[in-house]
C-alpha cells in the first residue's frame, strides 16, 4: 500500500489573502504595535515564514524585518454533555522597519 504524502510537506502556492487570515486584536498586540512596531496576525497553518513575510509586504506595502511564528493547540471545551476542542491556530508576529506602520482602523 503506497504511503500518502503529508500535506504540510507539499509546497503549496498560497495567495497572500489566503496566508494572512486576520489580525489578532488584543491589548498586548496594540502595545507591541505602538512601542515595538510588531504586529500579530492569525495565519494559515501551511504557510511558512518566507510566505508570511511576502504576503504582509504585498498586502500592506511595508518592509518586514523579522517574522516569528507560534502554533497553538486547540483548547478542550465542554458544551452541555459533550466535550470538544477549539481549532488549533498559527500566529505570526511580524516586525516592520521603523519607517512603516499598519493602520488597523
Amino acid at each position: 500500500m503506497p504511503r500518502q504524502k503529508d500535506i504540510t510537506k507539499v509546497n503549496l502556492q498560497l495567495e497572500p489573502y489566503q496566508i494572512i487570515l486576520k489580525p489578532v486584536v488584543t491589548e498586548k498586540g496594540y502595545d507591541y504595535a505602538e512601542h515595538r512596531n510588531i504586529y500579530t496576525f492569525e495565519v494559515n497553518n501551511l504557510a511558512n515564514k518566507r510566505q508570511i513575510k511576502e504576503a504582509v509586504e504585498f498586502l500592506f506595502d511595508v518592509k518586514v524585518i523579522d517574522v516569528k511564528t507560534q502554533k497553538r493547540k486547540g483548547k478542550e471545551r465542554r458544551v452541555r454533555h459533550k466535550y470538544g476542542e477549539t481549532k488549533p491556530i498559527k500566529r505570526a508576529l511580524v516586525r516592520l522597519s521603523d519607517d512603516d506602520r499598519i493602520n488597523y482602523g
